[in-house]
């Protein structure tokens, strides 16, 4: 994946996640972007975005307990579920949003 289209990416996830999760707290940290209901605290990380070859990821700290009736979330870990893109109108379409509205209330 070009830098410049997962830069692109992670920007309009920032803006999702400004608009629907306003509250949340940045943190770098593990290559990615972290957020946090109380900042330091990692008891209360919600989700959290990063930059892979050929892929943005956002990750859901409770994403297993998550609504998911179009099966787009992937993983099969105990809690941990994720959105993988590929390409900007991926952002649209997979709707970030309806994950993060589910973040916010865990």
């Amino acid at each position: 994946m070009d830098k410049s289209v997962a830069e692109s990416i992670r920007a309009k996830l920032d803006e999702i996640i400004a608009d629907v999760v306003p509250d949340a707290v940045a943190r770098e940290m593990y290559g990615g972007t972290m957020f946090e209901v109380l900042p330091g605290d990692h008891s209360t990380r919600l989700f959290g975005h990063f930059a892979y070859k050929n892929h943005v990821s956002l990750e859901f700290t409770e994403g297993a307990s998550f609504d998911d009736p179009d099966h787009l979330l992937e993983g099969s870990g105990k809690m941990r579920r994720h959105l993988k893109f590929y390409a900007m109108d991926e952002v649209t379409s997979k709707d970030p949003a309806r994950f993060l509205r589910q973040a916010a209330k865990t």
